[in-house]
């Protein structure tokens, strides 16, 4: 036997067959664990290898089968190779077993734990040019492989498994959200906001981020024309809403740039102001951010009136508000900025109640339930069941409240400040 198979020819073979099982064990574990995102950007790039790779992945079944093929092959082909090479040493009795007992330990080490660990972690360094041979030996072992595909898939339909091309790893919006979040320094923080903002537009409505009514700035026609013009004159604002007598009878849009048409007449009339306005848009409340950005965009719109269920106006909403949502406040305007919340030497913030819950928490990093009422005065209330007869303090979540002002049936200021134990309601 020693003369027909020289000992270092099969010590040669031996370890040529673990090298080459080392490779079918990392080619396994770098194909399938290769980012398929940057994948499918560098295959959409022209990328040669990265499209090679992508059509291996596209049947998994058939690149599976071509790698488990060659490493079974190589793997009893080394084994029976050790075998002959134990009995010379050892004999026909303990060789088998001692050939065993070796061959499993040095492929456990050399040929499954350490390639594929490898691979896992640096799977681009494995999967590209493994398909150039992977690619060429599918194609040379295509017969056996669809006789193996053939056999596994009908077992797999038997457990259900019906599909077995690649699916491409479809994300939901939550995992979307994780992988914006794990991108590190890959995606600056300020842009991965912006990514997530852009995600939640879907679970926010025009009535979480509208102006509310009783903060509208308007033209009201039943005001003397003087006060109207010095309004005109002096408004921070670009657009102001028309109406008469009472929001809810809402005329137009008025947009200054088209007041300086009537303003630079020798005399001007309500009818001038009511001809320059736009006919008013009107969104219902329940709109999410994502239908309203496209709708702002199909009607050529920046400001819609908001309404409820019965046609009444609950408020207003500008294009520039959504586009806050997704990057953040961007606007200059005094008149814009959010005083409703105003810092003390303690460390607790006295902020009013008309103060919007979203604007709190986005301000203070708090997270106040917002599924309900949109102001602090009505989360205050709709905790306490009633309305407070005297000084009252609540937790609600962590945040801690103290009314400090009652008036006209409204809560106009509270202090708040966030609370270390777990929040209860509590009163006194």
């Amino acid at each position: 036997m020693n003369d027909d198979f020289p000992l270092g020819l099969l010590f040669s073979l031996l370890l040529l067959l673990i090298c080459l099982s080392a490779f079918f064990s990392s080619s396994e574990t770098g194909m399938m664990s290769i980012n398929r995102y940057r994948l499918s950007h560098r295959a959409g790039s022209g990328e040669g290898r990265a499209q090679r790779v992508m059509r291996l992945l596209g049947r998994p079944d058939r690149l599976i089968g071509v790698i488990l093929i060659g490493n079974n092959f190589v793997n009893n082909l080394a084994a029976s190779i050790a075998t002959i090479i134990a009995i010379h040493f050892f004999g026909d009795v303990t060789g088998p077993a001692v050939a065993t007992t070796l061959l499993t330990i040095t492929i456990l080490i050399f040929a499954e734990v350490t390639p594929k660990t490898y691979a896992a972690v640096k799977p681009d360094r494995i999967a590209y040019p493994a398909s150039l041979i992977l690619e060429p030996l599918l194609k040379l072992l295509y017969p056996l492989v669809w006789l193996v595909n053939v056999i596994s898939n009908g077992l797999l339909r038997l457990l259900g498994v019906k599909n077995i091309e690649g699916d491409g790893d479809n994300l939901t919006r939550d995992e979307l959200r994780t992988v914006v979040h794990e991108a590190g320094p890959l995606i600056p923080r300020r842009h991965q906001a912006m990514l997530v903002s852009i995600l939640d537009l879907e679970n926010v409505t025009v009535n979480d981020i509208m102006v509310p009514r009783h903060e509208v700035s308007g033209i009201d026609l039943d005001d003397d024309l003087d006060d109207i013009l010095a309004q005109i004159r002096t408004s921070q604002h670009t657009r102001l809403p028309v109406f008469k007598g009472d929001i809810n009878n809402i005329i137009g849009m008025l947009h200054l740039r088209n007041a300086a048409r009537f303003l630079s007449r020798g005399e001007v009339t309500k009818a001038a102001i009511v001809q320059e306005a736009r006919e008013p848009y009107f969104i219902p409340e329940s709109t999410p951010l994502h239908t309203q950005l496209l709708n702002f965009q199909k009607q050529k719109r920046r400001i819609g009136i908001v309404v409820d269920e019965y046609g009444d106006v609950e408020g207003l909403v500008t294009l520039e508000d959504i586009l806050e949502e997704i990057v953040g406040e961007f606007t200059t305007d005094v008149a814009s900025q959010d005083q409703d919340i105003h810092p003390q030497e303690d460390g607790s913030h006295v902020i009013d109640g008309t103060a919007n819950i979203r604007d709190i928490n986005k301000s203070l990093g708090w997270q106040l339930p917002t599924d309900g009422p949109k102001t602090l005065n009505g989360l205050i209330l709709e905790y306490l069941e009633s309305f407070p007869e005297g000084p009252v303090c609540l937790e609600i979540g962590p945040v801690r409240m103290e009314i400090l002002e009652v008036r006209d049936n409204l809560i106009t200021a509270a202090r708040c400040w966030q609370a270390v134990r777990r929040a209860v309601v509590a009163t006194s």
